[in-house]
């Protein structure tokens, strides 16, 4: 057996933060679950981005260039 990570998916991540952002904000946790719940949001919120940014760097617009159809780095501006 091994002892690979499951992947989880940004939507799996994003919807775990949203819950936890949920919690905190009803301002029934102690200091030490509040502190808990920060760490793990700051972690998601990492996790997210990096997936986010992996993502942008697969996204490849199509252009004509010469008659021939190229492929250029997105540009999200």
């Amino acid at each position: 057996m091994t002892s690979r990570k499951k992947a989880v998916s940004f939507e799996h991540s994003l919807a775990d933060l949203e819950n936890l952002v949920t919690k905190m904000e009803t301002g029934d946790l102690s200091l030490d679950d509040s502190l808990i719940a920060f760490e793990e949001g700051v972690k998601l919120t990492r996790q997210c981005q990096t997936m986010l940014d992996k993502a942008e760097q697969k996204v490849h617009v199509l252009t004509e260039k010469n008659g021939e159809l190229a492929s250029v780095p997105f540009d999200s501006e």
